[in-house]
Formats: structure tokens, C-alpha cells, sequence
């Protein structure tokens, strides 16, 4: 042992995202739980009171769900056709649905019949809410008309015809009673005073309106359509603050944190996005398996729930918090225990002996002392080391690489083996930080492995994708290349440019003062 050096393991910097306070936050979540609906998820909605039991709608039920249950604790079906939305009251007790058949319907939570129904819409009501004030419902239909009801009397009290197209979206007031917005499909969303009988602030969101949101304050208003995020400030008129265009594809639901101070956006694009409502900036992103059509969060951000277009219901809960051991711990030995003899200055007749520690080889470093060396590539091909530490098996790629003997090392392979080895050059060959040397093992296979090829449809199959990975990421660095030799190029130019002017400005200078002189 004492000749032999052992492999020196490259340590790669690992690109990923920045861990910050909202990573950790928002990835505190427990392994989502699936529940299946009948059709897809067009609305969920939670109780802003205890126990913070939630409303999907789906198909043409309503499930009310216990926020830890995955059965339905009621359902309500008596609807004629569709149902669309569903929106508790503030104080948990009533439920407030639309459906497609223009019908607007008022539910108990603790029974099963309508208590109220609202006709008058013509088309199919996309939107309800409960006014601040408890006693009024606002919906909006797609017949471009939003309606303001009276609960006690089951009448219709206002209806606005400034839309000119579907109305999909709306909210209330928290704060007012007779203020609520609504969001069309004609790319207006329009604020409305039931004191004027008509809108007092709109403002061009430029896509079809998808979902509207108000901060709690009502100071600031959330509109989404297409793909983009807009804030407006809404006690200066409706003023654009900020326009978001973090989603590939149409958003189709806003979310609020329980403190206000994160945003959270649902995307055709199966991604969620949390944005800093300081900055607008996205702090954090969930993915999904399918298209999300509509989000809800719990009280203190304990539960978020997200239905999917497959009809699919993700619900995560947040982890609990590690419980505090009760019986009491063995003292340890103090710090002043282990520091003892530190500062120790050592006596002229004191006599030193270092235990000098032992090192063990790696199972692979025994085997390259020994030249075992497919016996080395195999060790570090297992899955136990390929794929929780791949910089192991590359560092003894490049070791037998520059020995000279990879290509020994992977000759006389059967079938199973030059699997692995295919699989893993697969898996890691796109990474920057291997390309270099799994490029050049990679070649290797080829050129070894080339009179054989068509003995077996499965090696045949890997070195097909193998071969493409290669020749891709051959030309991705060709035109890296490239680039490179135009940036030098513009530098260059840059350079000679600066250079000539300054050699001018210490002509003109030089002339000027021989012009004095002469003077």
C-alpha cells in the first residue's frame, strides 16, 4: 500500500436551485395524496373556519372533503346538468354553487337540499362568491351578465350588461359589501359598486380572464389570462404594477398565502408557481402530472390542494414538526472537557507519540492496485454508487482513461454488463460537468462494440440513443464554439476601437499645444 496512491475523487459543483428561506418553507410538504374525481377539477375552495374543511367541484357533484380525509364526508348532486364552481361563506356554514344550466344554488353544510335557488342567468355560471356582508351573492354567466342577489328574499337585486363577453372569474370584497370584480373573456376585468349600478374602475388585461384575486386589504387586484400575471393597484385607478410572464402556457388559478405575502399561480403548463409579493419575483415551483385548473390553500398554509383536467385531486399536508424527546437526556461531559490539554506547551523532557491512523482503500482502489480493472469499472457501475454518486464512477472512468486501459476495461462484456455501462453513459452524458469524459468512453464503446451490432435488440436500442446523445452533444459544443469565436471576434473589435480613440484624443491634444506654442 505503501506505493500506491489512491484515485483522487473530482468533487463537481451541483447546478441546482439556491436553497433559501422559501425552498424550505414550501418543500416542507408531506408525499401528495391522489384522489380521483369523476371529471376534471374545475374549483376547490377551503373554509376560512374550523375544522377548514374544503369544496371540489367536479362533473355535476360537489365533494365536501375533511382536510385529512380522502372520502367525501357530504355530497351534493342535485344538479340538472354540470356544475362549474363552489364558494363557502365566511363563516363556513353555507355553500354557494353554479352550474350550466344558469342555475345559481345555495347549500347548508349540514344538510343536503337547496335552501336557496337563483334563476335568471341564460347560459352556464362560471363564478359565485358571498359579499362582506354575508346576505348577497354575486355570480357571473356566460350570457356576458354579472348578478347580485339578495339571500333572505331569493331575489335578484342588480345586473350588469357592461361585459361583452364570457364572464369566467370573480370575487368580493373582504372589506365592502357592495364592491366585487369580475374578469371576462372580452380581456377586461371591471370593478363594480352596487351603489352606482355600474363599474367604477376597468382595466385591459389584453388575454381572456381566467381568474381574478384580491389582496385582503383591497388596495391591490390579481388578474391572470394567457400567460400573464398582472397586478394593478387599484386606489390609484386601476394602475398597472407589474406584468408576470413566468408560465409557458394559459394560467388558469391565483392562490393567496394565509400570511399575504406569497402569490401562488396554477398553469395549463402542469406548474405552480409562488411569487414574492414584495418583489414579484418566483421564490419557489411546484410540479404536477397533468394541466392544473384550480388551487386552494388552508389556514397558516397547512394544506394545499390542487385539481388537475384528469380529474385528478393532489392534496399535500404540511410535515408536523418534530416532537420534543420527555425523558431527559444523559448529562455529556462539559466543553471545558474536551479542551482540556489544548494549550498544553510540551516539556523539554515530555516524549511525543503520534498513533499514526490507519487508512483503508475504497473496495475499487484494491482493485486497481491489484490491475484488476474491470473488476474496478464493475464495482463502481452498481446502482449503489452509478446513481447516488456518479462522481465515483467517473473519476475511475478518467483514472483507467489515463492509464491507457479503459478500452480493456470495457471489452469482453455481455449482454447485461455493456447495459449498464450504456445506461449509464445515457443517464450522465448530457451533464456539463461529465461530458468531457463519458464523450470519449463513449466513443470508445462505439468503436469496440460496432462489429457486433444487431445481436441483440436491446443493446441495439441503447447504442442507437447513445449514438444520437454523441453526435448532439458534439454539435452543441461546435456551436458553443462558434459563439465563442464571434464573442472574441466583437472583443477584438472593441479593443481596436478603444485603442484608435484614444490614440486620436492624444493627437488632437498634442496639436492643440503646438498650435499654442506657435502662437
Amino acid at each position: 500500500m505503501a506505493g500506491y496512491k489512491p484515485v483522487a475523487i473530482q468533487t463537481y459543483p451541483v447546478l441546482g436551485e439556491k436553497i433559501t428561506q422559501d425552498t424550505l418553507y414550501w418543500n416542507n410538504y408531506k408525499t401528495p395524496v391522489q384522489i380521483k374525481e369523476f371529471g376534471a377539477v374545475s374549483k376547490v375552495d377551503f373554509s376560512s373556519q374550523p375544522p377548514y374543511n374544503y369544496a371540489v367541484t367536479a362533473s355535476s357533484r360537489i365533494h365536501i372533503y375533511g382536510r385529512y380525509s380522502q372520502e367525501p364526508i357530504k355530497t351534493f348532486s342535485r344538479f340538472k346538468d354540470t356544475a362549474y364552481c363552489a364558494t363557502f361563506r365566511q363563516d363556513g356554514r353555507l355553500l354557494v354553487a353554479g352550474s350550466e344550466d344558469g342555475g345559481v344554488q345555495l347549500f347548508d353544510i349540514s344538510g343536503r337540499a337547496p335552501l336557496r335557488q337563483f334563476e335568471g342567468h341564460t347560459k352556464a355560471v362560471h363564478s359565485v362568491d358571498f359579499t362582506a356582508d354575508k346576505y348577497h351573492v354575486v355570480s357571473g354567466a356566460d350570457d356576458y351578465t354579472v348578478k347580485l342577489w339578495d339571500i333572505p328574499n331569493s331575489q335578484e337585486i342588480l345586473t350588469f350588461k357592461e361585459h361583452s363577453d364570457y364572464v369566467r372569474c370573480g370575487c368580493a370584497s373582504k372589506l365592502n359589501p357592495d364592491l366585487f370584480v369580475t374578469g371576462s373573456y372580452d380581456h377586461t376585468v371591471k370593478m363594480f359598486d352596487a351603489r352606482t349600478n355600474q363599474s367604477v374602475i376597468s382595466v385591459e388585461h389584453g388575454q381572456p380572464v381566467e381568474s381574478v384575486l384580491l389582496f385582503p386589504s383591497g388596495g391591490l387586484l390579481v388578474s391572470a389570462g394567457g400567460r400573464y400575471v398582472k397586478v394593478w393597484d387599484m386606489l390609484k385607478g386601476g394602475q398597472l404594477l407589474v406584468s408576470l410572464k413566468n408560465h409557458h402556457k394559459t394560467v388558469t388559478c391565483l392562490c393567496l398565502s394565509s400570511s399575504g405575502q406569497r402569490l401562488l399561480s396554477g398553469s395549463l403548463d402542469r406548474k405552480v408557481k409562488v411569487y414574492s409579493t414584495t418583489s414579484y419575483k418566483v421564490v419557489h415551483s411546484f410540479d404536477y402530472t397533468a394541466s392544473i385548473l384550480s388551487l386552494a390553500l388552508a389556514h397558516e398554509d397547512e394544506t394545499i390542494v390542487v385539481g388537475m383536467t384528469n380529474g385528478i385531486l393532489s392534496v399535500k399536508h404540511r410535515k408536523s414538526e418534530a416532537k420534543k424527546d420527555l425523558v431527559p437526556r444523559r448529562r455529556r461531559p462539559a466543553y471545558r472537557t474536551f479542551i482540556k490539554g489544548k494549550n498544553y506547551m510540551k516539556q523539554q523532557d515530555d516524549i511525543l507519540i503520534n498513533r499514526p491512523s490507519k487508512k483503508h482503500l475504497e473496495l475499487y482502489d484494491r482493485d486497481l492496485k491489484n490491475f484488476r480493472i474491470s473488476k474496478a469499472l464493475d464495482r463502481v457501475l452498481e446502482p449503489t454508487c452509478s446513481i447516488k454518486t456518479p462522481e465515483v464512477t467517473v473519476s475511475i472512468i478518467k483514472e483507467l482513461n489515463r492509464r491507457g486501459v479503459l478500452a480493456n476495461a470495457l471489452a469482453g462484456r455481455d449482454e447485461k454488463e455493456i447495459s449498464r455501462v450504456l445506461n449509464f453513459l445515457i443517464r450522465n452524458l448530457s451533464q456539463p460537468r461529465f461530458a468531457p469524459v463519458l464523450i470519449n468512453a463513449a466513443e470508445i464503446i462505439i468503436d469496440i462494440y460496432l462489429p457486433v451490432i444487431g445481436q441483440s435488440p436491446v443493446v441495439d436500442k441503447k447504442f442507437l440513443v447513445l449514438q444520437g446523445l454523441v453526435e448532439k452533444e458534439i454539435d452543441y459544443q461546435r456551436e458553443l464554439l462558434e459563439t465563442l469565436g464571434m464573442m472574441d471576434m466583437l472583443f477584438a473589435t472593441m479593443t481596436r476601437k478603444e485603442s484608435t480613440s484614444v490614440l486620436q484624443h492624444n493627437t488632437s491634444d498634442e496639436f492643440l499645444e503646438n498650435n499654442k506654442i506657435e502662437s
